[in-house]
């Protein structure tokens, strides 16, 4: 089996309403998605996405003519373009759903086959007023989530604290709440201070005491003594990772022992066989691997699948924030999208590979 052929296809769903996220003072009023096409000359088609891919087509030649299932060739080679270029691992992830399908199994069975499915936590992503939230709060566990995930923003901190006091209010101890600070995030031409460790301290020190799971981001991302430092002080669990965009990034928090739950991006950072290198690592001296997904049902599915086969956790990220941010906007690249069930659990396709159908006459409307 060879690579015939890689295509690159961008889509864009226009938001009606505008989704407002958190992190983007600009309210976003489309949603983009590009898919990464490889065919083969047996007729097995793997698909990835996550990430732009842009300027993909200069470096094709380095991949047409192999075997698609000589993964590790192929993730030397994204390193080095990733070190001149871009960030390509949305091929890396096409390439284990034609492995998968080349076997007749799920590619959580390539990553280890731990388990088959991961509880999920609601990922939020707008600000909203501490009665609302509260109200989306009891929604969701009215859905079967056990855990969420809330945002606070620098410079709302006072309501931000809020919306998570009224959060814990409404819900007591029937979820588990975590906190992102969104301190590593940056948007294009954002140059504002990032928190201090003083103003990090003290909101760990709050959450603390309303019993929040963990704390995301406190700080830049590049700061990992300053990491180290608070979680050696703080008595809740300090997360991060999701915008390192090498290995040795990774294990610099490891090496510095500056986490206690690693979130890398599987399709926006290292790849899936890097990270699942990472997971093992860190699972295996007790701390835990839950990546961090924002971006498609692609996305999402990638970290899944790496996720159930080492056995990560306690939880998945999994975007939803209704009615901005829903299943079907999220996902509107398959003709069924990524639902959890009844108890709060998201579980793998059974399908071979990376297991979702595209919906291809679907998508012939949003096409860019």
């Amino acid at each position: 089996m060879i690579i015939t052929d890689i295509r690159i296809q961008s889509y864009r769903l226009p938001l009606d309403p505008p989704f407002y996220a958190a992190w983007d003072p600009i309210p976003r009023r489309h949603f983009d998605a590009t898919l990464t096409i490889v065919e083969t000359d047996v007729g097995i088609v793997g698909i990835g996405g996550g990430d732009t891919m842009a300027g993909f087509e200069s470096y094709k030649s380095f991949f047409i003519g192999q075997n698609p299932l000589q993964i590790a060739r192929h993730v030397q080679v994204i390193e080095t373009l990733n070190f001149h270029a871009a960030r390509y691992w949305p091929l890396e992830m096409a390439l284990w759903d034609i492995f998968g399908q080349s076997l007749g199994t799920p590619a959580a069975q390539l990553f280890g086959g731990f388990t088959t499915k991961i509880l999920a936590y609601a990922s939020c992503g707008e600000l909203k007023s501490p009665d609302a939230r509260a109200e989306s709060a009891l929604a969701l566990h009215e859905q079967g989530f056990r855990a969420l995930k809330i945002r606070i923003d620098l410079r709302r901190m006072d309501e931000g604290l809020q919306a998570m006091t009224a959060v814990r209010r409404a819900v007591g101890a029937a979820m588990d709440i975590m906190v992102d600070f969104n301190q590593a995030w940056r948007m294009p031409g954002d140059i504002a201070p990032s928190a201090d460790p003083a103003a990090a301290q003290h909101l760990a020190d709050v959450l603390h005491e309303l019993g929040v799971l963990w704390l995301e981001e406190p700080l830049q991302g590049a700061d990992v003594r300053g990491l180290a430092a608070l979680r050696s002080r703080s008595k809740i669990r300090i997360a991060g990772g999701e915008m390192a965009r090498s290995l040795a990034d990774l294990l610099a928090y490891a090496d510095a022992d500056a986490l206690d739950v690693y979130q890398p991006d599987v399709v926006l950072a290292v790849g899936l066989l890097r990270t699942r290198m990472l997971a093992e690592w860190v699972m295996a001296r007790n701390r835990w691997f839950t990546p961090h997904t924002w971006s498609n049902g692609l996305g999402l599915l990638a970290n899944l699948h790496v996720t159930a086969g080492v056995g990560g956790g306690p939880y998945l990220e999994f975007p939803y924030d209704p009615p901005g941010w829903t299943v079907e906007r999220r996902d509107f690249m398959f003709t069924e999208g990524i639902f959890t069930d009844a108890e709060g659990y998201v579980h793998i396709p059974d399908r071979p590979g990376m297991g979702k159908t595209i919906d291809w006459d679907r998508l012939k409307h949003y096409a860019r």
